[in-house]
């Protein structure tokens, strides 16, 4: 069974920056899929991005293209979110999520998957 622990998340200004970091630990972990969801206040919980097994292949929503960057080190077992150019809505608990053997594209569409870390908040504020 897969576990995600996430960390990283805080205050920040908008127009700065964050990087969330997401610890795997389980079997067959080369087989998963990886990614970071995000629900915001209110709002169900939305996939930002997502990372394939091997890291080639990334997908994001539109709403954080150009400014998130997903990434992986297999190595170390650990999924990475660089957040640049932060908005006030991006506050919101951010999520790390495992799929087995999913697209990154289905992934990111869905929210019935593998494994999910407890979360952490992200709070964008002058």
């Amino acid at each position: 069974q897969v576990q995600l622990v996430e960390s990283g998340g805080g205050l920040v200004q908008p127009g700065g920056s964050l990087r969330l970091s997401c610890v795997a630990s389980g079997p067959n972990l080369d087989y998963y899929s990886l990614g970071w969801f995000r629900q915001a206040p209110g709002k169900e919980r939305e996939g930002i991005a997502c990372i394939s097994t091997a890291g080639g292949v990334a997908n994001y929503a539109d709403s954080v293209k150009g400014r998130f960057t997903i990434s992986r080190d297999n190595a170390l077992n650990t999924v990475y979110l660089q957040m640049n150019s932060l908005k006030p809505e991006d506050t919101g608990v951010y999520f790390c999520a495992a799929a087995y053997i999913l697209s990154v594209q289905a992934m990111c569409a869905s929210t019935s998957l593998d494994a999910w870390g407890d979360g952490t908040l992200v709070t964008v504020s002058a």
